[in-house]
């Protein structure tokens, strides 16, 4: 513990006495440099701060519409009720290249197969949803009929 005590006195030391020394023995043109320099810093800093707000926000704005891309493209609830999805056909064959869509990256076969069983699981369970709620509200007729005592 002591050796740290000691070592910390020796670099105060040697601060204190190099800066003393440095300040003493500067010249004239180098305290003009030293002014020129901090006046110049405290002039441009604020131009400076605000030329990389703007930058930092362009690069927010360009972050915030690929966001809202990624969005708009994912599958939205309506469009499952509406059932506007479409599945990828169940062919596998390499020959399809032809016909097929660009719809995104080239996806091989396990992925496209990954994603046909994913979405169609999507639409059963949507259709399955739909179903109890209708046999809910159907429920909810027949029962306004029930005579109750």
């Amino acid at each position: 513990m002591d050796g740290v005590v000691d070592v910390a006195k020796m670099v105060g030391n040697r601060f204190t006495t190099n800066v003393q020394s440095g300040l003493a023995n500067m010249s004239p043109e180098k305290w003009i440099r030293l002014v020129i320099i901090a006046g110049a810093y405290m002039l441009l800093r604020p131009y400076i701060i605000k030329l990389g707000a703007k930058a930092q926000m362009k690069a927010h704005e360009k972050e915030e519409a690929e966001a809202e891309e990624a969005a708009k493209a994912q599958i939205s609830p309506n469009e499952l009720r509406g059932q506007a999805v479409k599945i990828p056909e169940d062919s596998d064959d390499e020959d399809d290249y032809a016909t097929a869509e660009a719809t995104g990256p080239d996806w091989g076969k396990k992925a496209r197969r990954r994603q046909r069983t994913m979405i169609k699981k999507l639409l059963e369970a949507e259709e399955r949803r739909l179903e109890e709620s209708k046999e809910e509200e159907e429920d909810k007729d027949i029962e306004e009929f029930l005579i109750k005592e």
